[in-house]
């Protein structure tokens, strides 16, 4: 029972490190950036079409080996958007969820609220309040002014698919992309990097997938690694996140339904 319930927590545990989506999720930490340190850049886009995306999770917990399954739920249509990300294992049922539901303006992505539920955490809420031009942190007195272009955890990867569908020649390796993404406590600038095209092994086959790497801030923190699928929508087909402390966790593309 003792060596069942050790692994049964660090199944839990595995699974919370993850942020956005399911494939999402990153680790925001510190207080929010500085507005100068803000990206400027105003892209192109063409939103994915939506889909319900499943994924096959492995994770490694303290050298503990776990498995499990997780979904991405996108839809966009009519101006608006919305997206669910859930976790779940055999034992315990539905172990996170995160939703970024909003609007689509002339920067993309424009979310007007971010939702965070994890296992055995209080839920969390941050508001983006486009009339008075602020974004209310879910766990934070403080405020974060809207300029144009701030993301969420769960939507800047979309973000970034949607940037690439519109431009995909312009996504070679070597270049950066930069967003300004928020959380439930803070808010700082990501920057995605194309490492290369890697061919990976899926349930819906092999896929030519651009990876991306997002390096922790100041070298230490979340490393995270994505890889996009040109061939299939600019979906997101394999996502990995490395811990300081040798945690790991990856979800990897089982299934597509376009919706």
């Amino acid at each position: 029972m003792l060596h069942r319930a050790a692994q049964a927590t660090s199944f839990i545990t595995a699974s919370v490190i993850t942020a956005s989506f399911i494939a999402a999720s990153f680790t925001l930490a510190g207080p929010a950036a500085a507005q100068d340190d803000r990206p400027a850049a105003k892209y192109k886009f063409d939103l994915p079409p939506s889909a319900e995306l499943t994924y096959t999770v492995k994770a490694s917990s303290h050298g503990i080996p776990l498995s499990g399954s997780g979904t991405i739920a996108w839809q966009q249509g009519g101006g608006k958007y919305s997206l669910v990300t859930e976790a779940r294992s055999g034992m315990f049922g539905k172990v996170l969820e995160y939703r970024s539901e909003g609007t689509i303006d002339a920067w993309g992505l424009a979310p007007d609220t971010y939702y965070e539920k994890r296992l055995r955490k209080g839920a969390g809420t941050t508001t983006f309040d486009r009339g008075a031009q602020a974004i209310d942190l879910a766990d934070s007195d403080n405020t974060v002014p809207i300029h144009g272009g701030e993301q969420d955890r769960s939507s800047a990867p979309w973000q970034l698919a949607a940037i690439a569908r519109a431009a995909p020649k312009k996504f070679v390796p070597g270049s950066e992309w930069k967003f300004y993404v928020v959380g439930r406590r803070s808010a700082e600038t990501w920057t995605f990097k194309v490492v290369g095209t890697d061919t990976i092994r899926t349930g819906a086959g092999e896929l030519k997938a651009v990876h991306f790497s997002k390096a922790p801030p100041k070298g230490k923190g979340q490393q995270v690694d994505l890889w996009l699928a040109p061939s299939l929508e600019w979906y997101p087909v394999r996502l990995v996140f490395m811990e300081e402390d040798g945690d790991s966790f990856e979800q990897l593309l089982d299934k597509v339904t376009k919706k």
